[in-house]
């Protein structure tokens, strides 16, 4: 039989969570919880080529990869008064 492979940091207890919470949620839930998303602030939903996914979430990755490291600078998109408010 062949093994799962997960992702860094997921593993089969987190994908069964993932699919009991997502299993379990009404119809009029889900809504609720996708609608949410879309009021985040700091985000933008967008539609892309099927094509282009995989270089997006790499850029994403190596984005967030860099700010965790402290190689990555201020985020420009945030007014200064937000940077300022962030480095504490």
């Amino acid at each position: 039989m062949r093994r799962n492979r997960f992702p860094a940091g997921w593993n089969e207890a987190r994908v069964r969570r993932v699919l009991e919470h997502y299993e379990g949620q009404t119809e009029d839930e889900g809504v609720a919880e996708d609608e949410a998303a879309f009021q985040l602030r700091g985000q933008t939903v967008m539609v892309v080529p099927n094509r282009l996914v995989p270089e997006i979430t790499r850029l994403i990755e190596r984005r967030r990869l860099g700010r965790q490291s402290g190689s990555e600078g201020p985020n420009k998109a945030l007014p200064a008064t937000a940077r300022r408010a962030r480095r504490g």
